[in-house]
């Protein structure tokens, strides 16, 4: 157990190191040593979440931020948080956000929709920890 904690925490860390690099659930693989397949159920498993998405949220999440607390063009911001075009950029915000990426920015509160997911570790007894706006607890 405390061996899949270990390495869904050097996921989490990997991911987060990497947000605005090119990385794909292959590159996220061949750094932590294990297929991408038994990654993805540990993580999962973990988490609640498929690596993909949490990637995918958390680009966004940064996204939304730069739309509200910046005035960097949209298609800049789609192409930071690794979308080929703003229209593909604007469906996945829309789906996460409920709001168009101009709309989102016009509205001018940025409210994250998925945080860092944090691991804990406890040795006496259950471990809690966040996954998106869920505190999710399993046994140390």
């Amino acid at each position: 157990m405390k061996d899949q904690k270990e390495i869904v925490k050097k996921v989490i860390d990997y991911i987060e190191k990497n947000l605005e690099k090119e990385i794909s659930l292959e590159d996220i693989s061949k750094n932590i040593g294990y297929s991408k397949f038994h990654l993805n159920r540990i993580f999962t498993a973990y988490t609640e979440i498929t690596m993909y998405k949490y990637l995918q949220n958390r680009r966004l999440t940064v996204a939304a931020e730069k739309l509200v607390r910046t005035d960097k063009p949209i298609t800049q911001i789609a192409h930071e948080t690794g979308y080929d075009s703003q229209q593909s950029f604007s469906f996945a915000f829309k789906q996460l956000y409920l709001y168009p990426p101009k709309v989102y920015r016009n509205i001018g509160i940025y409210i994250p929709k998925q945080n860092r997911i944090s691991m804990c570790y406890s040795y006496v007894s259950n471990c809690k920890f966040m996954t998106g706006n869920r505190i999710k607890e399993i046994a140390a």
